[in-house]
């Protein structure tokens, strides 16, 4: 029997993964956006809600943070569990309930309810992004994994690129409609489609490519031919005693720091850089994410073309914490802060989306969805720490400029531990 030629080789998995990414992609793409704005439109709803509830910037800070708490409690069970209850049921029933929760922030009066609503949105989209990125491993092969990623990084971006115009817009649009605030209606229309999403999860996505209907025996086996299941760890014991787990979890952790403190903060910092309106704010948020789209999606391929992981994820994070820098000490100055600002988002979520690619490499087989869970749980803290440290140095200070100079240096030191680190699996 002759050999298959080389080119009908290379195209048929071209034609494979085509169909695997159209089928794949688009949907889990959209969740996650949903999932990344209903996190961060808080950001947005401060521009009123604030004013409305009395709140200062330090009750600001620790409920935007404390989201983080109940997601890193919850994360990691949610992923101990993902492979037995499959990831089908698990994406789904993490949607309605974080969808309904994210609708309901429209009837938080006072603090305590500010911090609970936070929490339980925390607690029920728990595992949701680890959970996305170990079921990717299950249809993508390592030398694929940075640019899937990037794809589906992508929702952070696009979050952020319509979320700020759409969440103003709603604000200002709907604003006193049957008796609502605008900042309530934002809640209520950008928290229900996710319900829709984690019902739709049901019918769009299979557990493994095992159970797709719409692959063909031969495609199964082909996908299966490239796909890399060995791996060290067995149990999630055994990734739990891993030194390395816990090494990757501390440039993640930093880069978290960098991300969520311009996810959370950016409508303040250009409103403290002289613009006003609402609106207006809105649009120019959307800019630094158009850059960071562009970019991940570029470096995302280098990085799997040359398959070199590190050094295409520290040295972003090191231009990431200089032009933050930047834009902190010139925030005073639209044009330049606002360039500074476009620079740093891009670099922290090319950072962050590369550095993706390297736990799912090293972590295999389904103890991995436990340790990428640690993992994310671990760095995830950070998400915590960044908006409640900048909210209290705001309220202590009366400027942004201390807290913004600590997420400087985390995101500097994020890379040189990176840089560190001794490569593993060709990472």
């Amino acid at each position: 029997m002759s050999a298959i030629p080389s080119t009908l080789v290379a195209e048929r998995h071209a034609n494979l993964y085509r169909k695997l990414s159209w089928r794949l992609l688009p949907f889990l793409l959209l969740c996650y956006t949903f999932a990344y704005l209903d996190r961060v439109n808080i950001g947005f709803a401060k521009l009123q809600m604030q004013a409305d509830l009395g709140f200062s910037d330090a009750v600001y800070g620790l409920g935007a943070g404390i989201f983080f708490l109940g997601y890193v409690l919850f994360e990691i069970p949610s992923n101990l569990l993902l492979p037995r209850i499959g990831a089908r049921k698990t994406i789904s029933r993490i949607m309605v309930l974080w969808g309904i929760t994210s609708a309901a922030m429209l009837f938080v009066r006072n603090e305590p309810m500010f911090y609970a609503m936070r929490f339980l949105l925390g607690v029920f989209e728990a595992g949701f992004a680890p959970g996305m990125i170990f079921y990717l491993t299950y249809w993508y092969g390592r030398s694929r994994m940075a640019q899937v990623m990037a794809i589906v990084m992508l929702a952070g971006p696009i979050g952020g690129m319509f979320g700020g115009p759409l969440s103003t817009w709603v604000m200002t649009s709907f604003s006193g409609a049957h008796g609502l605030d605008g900042w309530q209606w934002m809640f209520l229309i950008e928290g229900l489609p996710c319900v829709i999403l984690g019902v739709l999860a049901l019918f769009v996505l299979d557990d493994r490519p095992a159970d797709a209907s719409w692959l063909s025996d031969d495609e199964k086996h082909l996908l299966a031919s490239e796909l890399d299941t060995s791996g060290s760890h067995h149990s999630f014991a055994q990734v739990a005693k891993d030194p390395r787990v816990y090494l990757m979890a501390v440039p993640y952790f930093c880069f978290i720091c960098g991300i969520y403190a311009v996810s959370f903060w950016l409508p303040s910092i250009i409103k403290a850089a002289g613009v006003k309106d609402t609106m207006q704010i809105g649009l120019y948020s959307s800019i630094p994410y158009l850059a960071s789209a562009i970019a991940m999606t570029l470096i995302g391929r280098s990085s799997d073309r040359r398959g070199e992981r590190r050094y295409h994820s520290a040295i972003p994070a090191l231009m990431g914490s200089a032009t933050l820098a930047l834009a902190t000490y010139f925030g005073d100055q639209l044009s330049v802060a606002l360039t500074c600002i476009t620079i740093a988002t891009a670099m922290m979520w090319v950072a962050y989306t590369v550095f993706w690619a390297m736990p799912s490499e090293y972590l295999k087989g389904d103890a991995a969805s436990g340790g990428i869970a640690l993992i994310n749980t671990l760095g995830l803290t950070g998400g915590f720490l960044s908006p409640t440290i900048i909210g209290w140095a705001q309220t202590v200070t009366g400027s942004l400029h201390a807290g913004l100079y600590v997420m400087v240096a985390l995101l500097a030191i994020g890379a040189l531990v990176l840089i560190a680190m001794r490569p593993a699996r060709g990472s």
